[in-house]
C-alpha cells in the first residue's frame, strides 16, 4: 500500500469517530425564589387587601349559614318530631284526659312530637265518618223498622276538612297571635297540644252511638268541657306572666265550638 495515503484526513469519511474534545463548562446554579400561591384577581377596591395568600382564612371570616327555609321542604327535618315510642304516646294521651293539671308543656318540652297530631286527627276523621253514619242509622231504625243501611260519603269529606283544618289552622293562628302580642310561642308545641286535645273526642264518639238524644248532649258537653279546659289551662301556664286572658278564653270557646259541631253534624 502506498504510504502517501496515510496522511489524508479521515474525519469526513463514513464510519469515522471524531475526536473527543474536552471543554470546561462553567455551570451556574439558579435559585428559584420560594413560591407564594395567591388568589387572583386581587381586590381592586380602594383600601382592599390586594392579593390574598392561600392558607388559613383571614380573621373575621365566618362561614355563611345555610338557608333555613331549605329544611321546610326536607322530609328529614321532620323526623325528630316522630321520634317517640309507645310509652311516651300513652303518657301524653293520659295527660290529655286530666285537663286541670296544666303540666303538658313541661312534659313535651324536651321532645314535642307531631305523631300525636297526625295519628289522632286521622283516627278521629275515620271514627266520625263511620260512627256518625252508624248513629244516624240507629236513630232512624229506632223510629222505623223498615229503615235500610246507607253510608253517606259526605261525612268523610266534612270530617277530613273540619278536623284537619282545625288541628292545623287554630294552633297556627294562636302562634301568630301570641307573637303579635309580644309573647314567646312555639308552633310545634302548639300543634302537639291541640293534637292530643282531640283524643277525648275519639272516646266520646263511641258513647254517642247510644240512640238517646239527651244523653248524647251530656256526653259531648262533658267531653268538650274536658278538652277545652285541657287547652285553656295549659295555654295559660305557657303564657304565665303575660296578661293574655283573651287568648285563653278564645281557646276555650273554640274547643267547645268544635265539640258542638261534632254533635250537631255527625250525631244529630
Amino acid at each position: 500500500m502506498d504510504e502517501s495515503y496515510d496522511n489524508l484526513p479521515t474525519s469526513h469519511l463514513l464510519g469515522s469517530v471524531p475526536a473527543v474534545i474536552t471543554e470546561e463548562k462553567n455551570t451556574t446554579n439558579y435559585e428559584v425564589p420560594e413560591a407564594n400561591l395567591q388568589i387572583f384577581p386581587p381586590n381592586a377596591g380602594g383600601g382592599g387587601r390586594g392579593y390574598q395568600t392561600l392558607g388559613s382564612p383571614p380573621e373575621g371570616f365566618e362561614q355563611q349559614p345555610a338557608n333555613n327555609w331549605n329544611g321546610v321542604f326536607s322530609i328529614s327535618s321532620y323526623t325528630q318530631y316522630f321520634n317517640v315510642d309507645t310509652d311516651i304516646i300513652l303518657n301524653r294521651l293520659l295527660s290529655s284526659l286530666h285537663p286541670t293539671n296544666g303540666d303538658f308543656f313541661s312534659k313535651i318540652d324536651a321532645n314535642p312530637d307531631l305523631y300525636g297530631l297526625v295519628w289522632i286527627s286521622t283516627t278521629l276523621v275515620f271514627v266520625l265518618a263511620s260512627l256518625g253514619n252508624c248513629a244516624l242509622y240507629l236513630m232512624e231504625k229506632r223510629s222505623s223498622s223498615t229503615t235500610s243501611w246507607s253510608f253517606d260519603v259526605n261525612y268523610m269529606n266534612v270530617a277530613a276538612c273540619s278536623i284537619y283544618g282545625y288541628a292545623i289552622v287554630v294552633p297556627l293562628a294562636f302562634y301568630f297571635l301570641l307573637h303579635y302580642l309580644g309573647s314567646n310561642a312555639n308552633l310545634v308545641r302548639f300543634w302537639c297540644m291541640w293534637g292530643y286535645s282531640l283524643f277525648i273526642f275519639i272516646l266520646s264518639s263511641f258513647l254517642l252511638l247510644i240512640p238517646f238524644e239527651p244523653l248524647r248532649w251530656i256526653i259531648i258537653l262533658v267531653a268538650g268541657t274536658a278538652s277545652s279546659c285541657f287547652v285553656a289551662v295549659n295555654l295559660r301556664s305557657y303564657v304565665e306572666g303575660n296578661d293574655l286572658t283573651v287568648a285563653v278564653i278564645a281557646s276555650f270557646l273554640l274547643q267547645m265550638a268544635l265539640a258542638i259541631f261534632i254533635k250537631v253534624w255527625f250525631f244529630a
